[in-house]
């Protein structure tokens, strides 16, 4: 086989070219610190990589399902608090108007006292986080009691979000057993007999009807905080799951620096070495004496 000047000459400009390319990847890979920049490059590393991060964006929308969770949950827990206490109070008022020392002008001002903590019940039940009535179920945008007859309009349906993979956690309370007709229509009737002079016989028997209506508090509390303690649960389990998944992307797709350096350094000297030999293959040619 006749090797001619040219076939020299282009095999260099190639093997040239091609040591230019490798060069060209490797400081490519040390900008951007991943190993490839194209599916091309590698189908198996860009297939893994965008099923790994498939699974961190799924796991960080349960992290964003969580946070919308904890906010209904901690604002719901708040008012129920508040409203634990704004009973409490009516009971400690209905034990003293039950005294028999009690004036009909003390009990007057008793009255006035039971109507706002009334009123300040009815705001409670009227709680608006971000645009959203908590204590209406799925009606976020109507309240649920209305303040001018204390008339209940209320929705029980849950409020599910999905915080894992198939499981869904109720985020609000059951506004019936807590916030329901039962509640004003005794406070109203407490706060009339007062006015009205009833005995304290008559005045001692709501008490155990606002007894029950702070059990009612205490059991929906109960049951809501059963409820944060396992978000809080799967939680944990979620940030488990975020650094597991960034882990593995980051195996698949990130460059080993150190690695890439020495590569690129033994190109470097490759390349050089390639053109050391090029110089000697572009020897003088008959043309150049013709001159």
């Amino acid at each position: 086989m006749r090797v001619t000047q040219g076939m020299l000459s282009n095999n260099m400009l190639r093997n040239l070219s091609n040591s230019y390319g490798e060069m060209g990847k490797f400081q490519e890979q040390l900008s951007t610190g991943k190993k490839i920049s194209k599916p091309s490059q590698d189908p198996v590393v860009a297939m893994k990589g965008m099923n790994y991060r498939s699974q961190v964006g799924q796991v960080e929308q349960f992290q964003r399902n969580i946070g919308e969770v904890h906010n209904w949950m901690d604002n719901s827990d708040s008012a129920l608090d508040e409203g634990t206490q704004a009973i409490q109070r009516i009971r400690e008022l209905n034990v003293q108007a039950s005294n028999g020392t009690y004036s009909d002008n003390e009990r007057a001002d008793v009255a006035k006292e039971v109507r706002q903590l009334k009123e300040h019940l009815g705001e409670i039940a009227n709680t608006e986080v971000n645009g959203k009535y908590i204590f209406n179920g799925e009606n976020t945008t109507e309240k649920p009691v209305n303040m001018d007859d204390f008339t209940i309009n209320s929705n029980d349906s849950p409020v599910e979000l999905e915080v894992s993979s198939g499981v869904k956690l109720q985020a609000n309370v059951t506004p019936s057993a807590v916030f329901n007709e039962d509640l004003f229509s005794d406070i109203e009737k407490f706060a009339s007999d007062l006015e009205n002079g009833a005995g304290e016989d008559e005045l001692g028997s709501s008490l155990s009807q606002f007894d029950d209506h702070v059990n009612s508090f205490v059991g929906e509390r109960a049951d809501l905080g059963a409820r944060m303690n396992r978000v809080e649960l799967i939680e944990d389990r979620l940030g488990s799951q975020e650094e597991s998944a960034k882990r593995m992307m980051s195996d698949n797709e990130d460059a080993e620096i150190e690695k890439v350096i020495t590569d690129l350094k033994t190109q470097e000297s490759v390349h050089r070495a390639a053109m050391g030999v090029g110089a000697r293959v572009m020897q003088p040619s008959l043309m150049d004496f013709l001159k």
